[in-house]
């Protein structure tokens, strides 16, 4: 299972990578993985304010429909477009171009990310 040592994580197995004052959001490895293959990602909160653990999007797959839980205060600036006719990127590439939503991070929630390590011990890594 592949864990990023820069990334930070939540206990609801979002990722998330800070670039400037931009952030990059996804679902982590594990994830991916528990879901099985994924066939569509919904997100409909572009240009809204969402708040940490608050629902901004569904990720459905083969076995099931996954909610998908900001792990920070944020503007959601961007959604993947690729990920419309390419959803599998989710699974083949989680970290990369798997990536699921940009946002412009407000301050809030930061206090509930966790480190890699925190993440591995989790999810039993």
């Amino acid at each position: 299972m592949n864990i990023p040592q820069d990334l930070h994580y939540t206990k609801d197995h979002e990722w998330i990578r800070y670039e400037g004052d931009i952030a990059v959001v996804g679902i982590t490895d594990f994830a991916q993985g528990e879901l099985g293959d994924i066939v569509y990602v919904d997100v409909n909160t572009v240009g809204s304010e969402v708040k940490a653990g608050d629902v901004f999007g569904t990720v459905e797959a083969v076995k099931t429909t996954s909610d998908l839980f900001m792990p920070v205060d944020g503007e959601v600036l961007e959604v993947n477009e690729s990920l419309n006719s390419h959803p599998e990127q989710v699974n083949n590439d989680p970290y990369g171009n798997g990536w699921i939503v940009k946002i412009r991070p407000t301050g809030g929630g930061k206090e509930h990310l966790i480190d890699a390590a925190a993440y591995g011990a989790l999810v039993g890594a």
